[in-house]
């Protein structure tokens, strides 16, 4: 039996390792960081509200979130959330594009595909085990051409089925997607020009446009062949696209590309001579990058120049000083950019962090009540929770400066840091107050986590 079992080893091994791949065929990367910008996410909050209610959801339960990653790419997660790459927003040529492919993830959230995919995924195992039980048998029995022959197969026969399923689940969030975008109003133009510039890729990329039957997705050719007649059909084909939003994208993408470009990069996209708004803001971002604050705070002068209560000019003015060392000067334009977004919860974090900076106890208390407002508002922000954690140890107060610690580092997911500070958090706050409940809470969680991870 020894022997038998070392023949046919191999192919048991290469069995499961096809159970394994399908695993991770469903299971999203999120090594790449969320990007978070006040100014993109109310973009992407107006854009898409339309969508979500054409979808019968709820705007204030569905999140569209931003990844740095340069790839064109976007996909949901489980939950009510839409995650898009920065790649797709840099390639996108203007919002209906962008808008189009939030329709597309939406069509899975309201399929329930997330939840479904453990359905394709049932089916292939059985195939895939099924294949290995007969092969080793044939191995065992010393048919060993056969056996290798029944687990090839099999093989196939499981990627085959999980990806035919895939497809499936795309082409029906490509139709949830025309539907959302003609109760919307919105053009499918954006979708169609989209799904075309993918098509160009897969050429210059070599992909045969004859069949897609070892692809997750349906080629775009055909996807383009399926919806041309179906977005062309829409009362809403000929709908102009949102000007107000258009602007906006086009300073929310010349930011993120100032942002995450390297600065030669961006300023040979932007060049000087170029005075439109983005192209000022990209420059402002790529100067500020390259360590020349004073090319930079030129740039953001000249946009406030144009529009002088732009609270998010206000917000890079005040952030470009603070990180230039000017603390004191990065108060009154940060503060003000509070005031005109009504308390934005991820500019009050860095106005908060401006305050702590100015190393003036004077200004702690006013930093306290920013911060505490902003994670009220968005308890998302580890930035934030780590600033108030900062202004309650400075202020002396040391077990709420632990549960502020506790609070981000249950939402950086380091749970034994995050137990550790819980812990000691409760043995400094009144039992039973809200913050000593809070605490526990996150110990709970964390301690479970941590069990968790011994067992595995």
């Amino acid at each position: 039996m020894a022997i038998q079992f070392r023949s046919f080893a191999p192919a048991i091994r290469f069995a499961i390792a096809l159970l394994l791949s399908l695993a991770v065929l469903v299971r999203p990367a999120f090594a790449q960081s969320i990007l978070r910008d006040a100014e993109t996410e109310a973009l992407f909050a107006d854009m898409s509200a339309p969508l979500i209610v054409a979808a019968g959801l709820d705007p204030r339960n569905v999140k569209v979130v931003l990844i740095n990653d340069p790839s064109i790419n976007a996909f949901v997660a489980g939950g009510q959330a839409v995650y898009i790459h920065s790649g797709l927003i840099s390639a996108a040529d203007n919002i209906n594009e962008v808008q189009g492919v939030v329709a597309h993830e939406i069509g899975h959230i309201t399929g329930g595909h997330i939840v479904r995919f453990g359905e394709g995924m049932k089916v292939a195992s059985g195939i895939s085990i099924l294949s290995l039980v007969l092969g080793a048998a044939a191995l065992a029995a010393g048919a060993g051409d056969a056996g290798m022959g029944i687990l090839a197969a099999g093989q196939q026969a499981a990627m085959g089925k999980f990806l035919a399923f895939s497809r499936t689940q795309e082409s029906s969030a490509d139709a949830a997607g025309v539907s959302f975008l003609a109760k919307a109003g919105i053009s499918g133009k954006g979708s169609l020009a989209f799904f075309k510039r993918l098509q160009n890729m897969e050429y210059r990329l070599g992909i045969p446009q004859t069949d897609s039957y070892a692809r997750t997705h349906p080629l775009s050719g055909e996807r383009i062949a399926v919806l041309e007649h179906q977005y062309q059909s829409s009362p809403s084909w000929n709908a102009p696209i949102d000007q107000t939003l258009e602007a906006r994208f086009e300073r929310v993408k010349a930011k993120l590309n100032g942002f995450v470009s390297e600065p030669a990069t961006t300023l040979r996209q932007y060049p000087e001579r170029d005075k439109t708004v983005p192209a000022r803001y990209a420059r402002a971002y790529a100067w500020h990058k390259s360590a020349y604050p004073d090319k930079a705070l030129a740039e953001v002068s000249s946009l406030l120049t144009t529009n002088p209560d732009d609270p998010y000019f206000l917000e890079l003015e005040g952030q470009i000083l603070l990180e230039s060392g000017r603390v004191a000067e990065a108060l009154p334009p940060l503060r003000e950019a509070v005031e005109r977004t009504r308390n934005q919860p991820l500019i009050a974090a860095l106005f908060g962090h401006a305050l702590i900076a100015t190393e003036d106890p004077k200004n702690f208390d006013e930093a306290r009540t920013v911060l505490k407002a902003a994670v009220a508002r968005d308890n998302d922000n580890p930035f934030a929770w780590y600033q108030l954690g900062v202004v309650y140890e400075r202020e002396g107060d040391v077990p709420r400066a632990q549960l502020a610690t506790a609070e981000r580092y249950n939402l950086e997911g380091v749970a034994p840091l995050a137990l550790a500070n819980a812990r000691q958090a409760m043995q400094g706050i009144p039992e039973g107050t809200s913050d000593w409940l809070r605490a526990q809470d996150i110990a709970l969680v964390s301690e479970a986590e941590v069990q968790k991870k011994k067992k595995r």
